[in-house]
């Protein structure tokens, strides 16, 4: 049986308050959206200046004001925080949210905000290994009474985690890599989430997952498929038109590639279909960012007229 659409939001985070933050958050969950998400970026990403709220502090202040939604990031690398103290972040949140943390991890990728803050930035194979042993400990740490491994990055020594989640956390591994990252998604992850740039090669992805699930005996109906993407939406088709537009230039190529080919954006009933595109393809669950200012305006179109087709 397919499994049902799910809808993530991100939060505003960067040349963003916790104002805009707060509200925009209190209206996702009311409008009914199923998730809410934040990148774990140190520097406003593409450019080291601009000002961003960090990550898990900024989840955990969501998790006091919200009764519902799930909480993740899109992604959380190695090497931002010891493994250890981070599994007692993310249980924290899970402890304050009711049972509503969904981490997610990756490589990272933007060598400034690891090397001018002091923080390892290895060559990706070892940024892989490193992922797949910072996946090892916070499972065992969530599960286990006391943990202890010794690894190339990282080490602990009886290391213990309470209090524990009040559920494994579901884990979301991002990104497009085929060989190592898909491997690690494979043993590790919950959820796959093919990044934006990547919408273009979803069907492709798929495949690669599938491959890389049979290579380490794991079922691939157990690991949910999740694309990460833009979402241009408005009332009419010129606007729509204007809005990919302007999208497109703001965007470039990492969240931006393909958009009107592959992304979804158009009227409500375009985005429909579009949407229906991905499902087609095996894809269950879309964590959105919204185009706009205030993107709490799309978000209601979106969830007034575009929402009702998938519940």
């Amino acid at each position: 049986m397919p499994r049902p659409m799910r809808f993530g939001v991100t939060l505003p985070q960067i040349k963003r308050s916790w104002q805009e933050a707060r509200a925009a958050a209190e209206s996702f969950e009311h409008l009914g959206f199923d998730s809410l998400w934040v990148c774990d970026h140190l520097y406003g990403v593409p450019n080291p200046t601009l000002p961003i709220l960090e990550a898990w502090t900024q989840l955990s202040a969501v998790a006091a004001i919200t009764e519902r939604v799930g909480l993740g990031t899109l992604v959380t690398p190695p090497f931002f925080r010891n493994p250890a103290v981070l599994a007692q972040q993310i249980a924290t949140l899970d402890q304050i949210s009711g049972g509503r943390s969904m981490p997610g991890f990756g490589a990272g990728w933007f060598e400034p905000e690891f090397t001018n803050l002091g923080c390892a930035f290895p060559s990706l194979p070892e940024r892989l290994r490193a992922l797949d042993e910072m996946l090892t400990i916070l499972k065992s740490l969530w599960s286990e009474e006391t943990t202890s491994f010794e690894g190339r990055h990282f080490t602990v020594q009886d290391a213990r985690c309470e209090p524990k989640p009040l559920r494994p956390p579901p884990i979301l591994v991002g990104g497009g890599g085929e060989k190592v990252l898909m491997r690690i998604a494979a043993r590790h992850a919950d959820v796959w989430n093919n990044m934006a740039f990547s919408q273009p090669q979803l069907a492709h992805k798929i495949e690669v997952l599938r491959r890389r699930c049979d290579e380490v005996d794991r079922d691939f109906d157990s690991i949910e498929v999740s694309q990460q993407c833009v979402v241009v939406i408005a009332e009419d088709e010129p606007r729509a038109k204007a809005a990919l537009e302007k999208a497109t230039q703001i965007y470039g190529g990492h969240m931006g590639a393909a958009l009107k080919e592959h992304g979804i954006w158009g009227t409500p009933d375009q985005v429909i279909e579009r949407i229906e595109r991905h499902r087609a393809l095996g894809c269950s669950f879309l964590p959105v960012e919204f185009f706009g200012r205030d993107t709490r305006e799309p978000a209601q179109l979106f969830a007034e007229t575009v929402l009702p087709a998938f519940r």
